[in-house]
C-alpha cells in the first residue's frame, strides 16, 4: 500500500459511479422515436422500456447493502460497472425488444448499486471537515453524466440520416456507455478499500494502514479508536433493530422519500411537456428550456459542494426546501388561476436551483453519514430503496394528476400536483428542523454518539413512564 493516497483521486474514481448513475438513466432519451420506429412500440411499451431501468434500480438497492457487506465496497462498485458495461452492449446489439428490456433492468441494477455503495465509500474515506464537500461531488457527477449523454446523443443524431439514426444510430447511443463503464471497471483498481469496511472485517492492520494513508501528517489514533468503539463486538452482526436505531432509520427513510415526493423529477422527466403546456412554448424551445433546467442544477450543485461544509447542513437544507415549496405552490396558482407567463420559468429555475443547493446533494451526504458503521450498509439499502420507490410512485402518479381529462386537473386547472409537491416542501422544512441534526465537521464515530446518545433518553423516559 502507498504510504499515502489522494482521496481527492479516489473520490473523483468513485463518483465515476454516479456519473453512470446519471447517464445510464438519460441515454433512453434521444432513442425513443426511434426505438418506437425500429420496434413498433405502443406507448405503453415504449413506457416500459424506458421505466424498466427503475426494476432493476429496486433490486440493486435491495442487494447493495449485502454485496458491499461481504465483497466490500469497493467489490460492490466493480459489479456496478461490469453490469453498466453489459447493459450498455445488450442494449445496443438486440433485434427483440424484450431482450433490450432485460438489459434496460441489469443497467438498473448497477445504477441502483451504485446510488447506494458511492456516496457510502466516499463518506467512509472523507476527513470530516471535507466529506460534504466529497459526497456532493457525486451528486455533481450524476448530473453532469445526464448532460453528457445528451451532447453524445445529439452528436449521434446528426451523424446520419433520419432513417440511418431509427435502424442503426440508436444502437451507437447505448454502446456509448461502454466507453465510461469500462474506464470506471478499470480506474477501480487503482483505489483501495474504506477502512470502516477492513475494520468491519476484523483486518485491523490493514484498516489502520489504510487510514494513515488517507490521513497523512495527522494523527490518526483517536480517529481509529472511535471506529473500533463502534463496531464493538458486533462485526456487522447485529440487527438494526437490537441496536436500538430504527429511530435513525425512520429519519434516513424520510429523507430519501422527501427527496422525491417534492416533485423533482416532475421536472426532470416532464419538463418539456410542462413548459409547452404553460405556454405556447414549440418544442424546440421547451428543449431549450429542458437544457437550461440542467444547467441550473449543475452550477447550484457546484456552489452546494463549496458550501455544505462551510454553513452546514441543517440550513442548506431548510432554506432550499423552503424555497422549493414556495416555488411549486407559486407554479400551482398561477396554473389553477390561469395566469400562465414567461415568469414561470422564474420559479422553474428557482425550484431547481433551490433542489440543487439542498435536497440533491445534501441528502446523500447525510445518508451516507448518518448511519453508525456495524449497519451503515444495510440501512442506506433500505433507504435508498425507499427513494426509489418514491421516485417510481411520483413519476408515474403526476400524469394521471395532470390528465387534461381527469377530474383534478378539471376542478384545479393542472394547479394540484404542484400545491402537493409544496406541501411536502413545507413538512420538509419542519421535519429537518425539528428530527435532523447538524453533522457539519463531525466524524462517523462521533455522529453515533449523538443517536446512542438519543437512544439512551428514550430508554429513560420509558422507564420512567413504565
Amino acid at each position: 500500500m502507498k504510504d499515502n493516497i489522494n482521496v481527492l483521486h479516489v473520490t473523483i474514481v468513485v463518483a465515476l459511479g454516479g456519473l453512470l448513475f446519471g447517464y445510464d438513466t438519460a441515454v433512453i432519451s434521444g432513442a425513443t422515436g426511434s426505438l418506437t420506429h425500429f420496434f413498433g412500440l405502443s406507448a405503453t411499451e415504449l413506457g416500459f422500456a424506458a421505466s424498466s431501468a427503475l426494476v432493476g434500480c429496486f433490486i440493486g438497492a435491495l442487494v447493495a447493502g449485502k454485496i458491499s457487506d461481504s465483497m466490500g465496497r469497493r467489490g460492490a462498485l466493480k459489479i456496478a460497472a461490469t453490469l453498466f458495461l453489459i447493459s450498455a452492449i445488450g442494449t445496443a446489439v438486440p433485434d427483440n425488444y424484450w431482450v433490450f428490456v432485460f438489459f434496460r433492468i441489469v443497467g438498473g441494477i448497477g445504477v441502483g448499486i451504485a446510488s447506494m455503495v458511492s456516496p457510502m465509500y466516499i463518506a467512509e474515506v472523507a476527513p470530516p471537515n471535507k466529506r460534504g464537500a466529497l459526497v456532493s461531488c457525486n451528486q455533481f457527477a450524476i448530473i453532469f453524466g445526464m448532460l453528457v449523454v445528451y451532447f453524445v446523443n445529439y452528436g449521434i443524431a446528426l451523424a446520419g440520416t433520419e432513417v440511418w439514426l431509427n435502424t442503426v444510430g440508436w444502437r451507437y447511443m447505448f454502446a456509448s456507455e461502454c466507453i465510461p463503464a469500462l474506464l470506471f471497471l478499470v480506474l477501480l483498481f487503482t483505489v483501495p478499500e474504506t477502512p470502516r469496511w477492513l475494520a468491519l472485517k476484523g483486518r485491523n492492520q490493514e484498516a489502520r494502514n489504510l487510514l494513515r494513508a488517507l490521513n497523512k501528517n495527522e494523527d490518526i489514533e483517536e480517529q481509529w479508536q472511535g471506529i473500533q468503539s463502534s463496531l464493538g463486538d458486533t462485526k456487522g452482526k447485529v440487527s438494526i433493530a437490537a441496536l436500538g436505531m430504527m429511530g435513525v432509520l425512520v429519519i434516513g427513510i424520510m429523507l430519501s422519500v422527501l427527496q422525491q415526493v417534492t416533485g423533482i423529477n416532475v421536472f426532470l422527466y416532464y419538463a418539456p411537456e410542462i413548459f409547452k403546456s404553460f405556454s405556447d412554448s414549440s418544442t424546440d424551445t421547451a428543449l431549450l428550456q429542458t437544457i437550461l433546467i440542467g444547467a441550473v442544477n449543475l452550477t447550484f450543485t457546484a456552489i452546494a459542494i463549496f458550501t455544505v461544509d462551510k454553513f452546514g447542513r441543517r440550513p442548506l437544507m431548510i432554506i432550499g426546501a423552503g424555497a422549493m415549496a414556495v416555488s411549486m405552490i407559486a407554479i400551482g396558482t398561477a396554473a389553477y388561476s390561469n395566469a400562465i407567463g414567461g415568469y414561470l420559468l422564474f420559479f422553474v429555475l428557482l425550484y431547481i436551483a433551490a433542489f440543487a443547493l439542498s435536497l440533491g446533494p445534501v441528502t446523500w451526504v447525510l445518508l451516507s453519514e448518518i448511519f453508525p458503521n456495524s449497519i451503515r450498509s444495510k440501512a442506506l439499502s433500505i433507504a435508498v430503496f425507499a427513494q426509489w420507490f418514491a421516485n417510481f410512485v411520483v413519476s408515474q402518479s403526476f400524469p394521471m394528476m395532470n390528465d387534461s381529462n381527469g377530474y383534478l386537473f378539471q376542478t384545479y386547472n393542472g394547479g394540484f400536483p404542484f400545491w402537493l409537491y409544496g406541501f411536502f416542501g413545507v413538512f420538509t422544512v419542519y421535519f429537518i428542523w425539528k428530527f435532523v441534526p447538524e453533522t457539519k465537521g463531525k466524524s462517523l464515530e462521533d455522529l453515533e454518539k449523538i443517536w446512542v446518545r438519543k437512544q439512551e433518553k428514550t430508554t429513560v423516559k420509558e422507564a420512567q413512564i413504565i
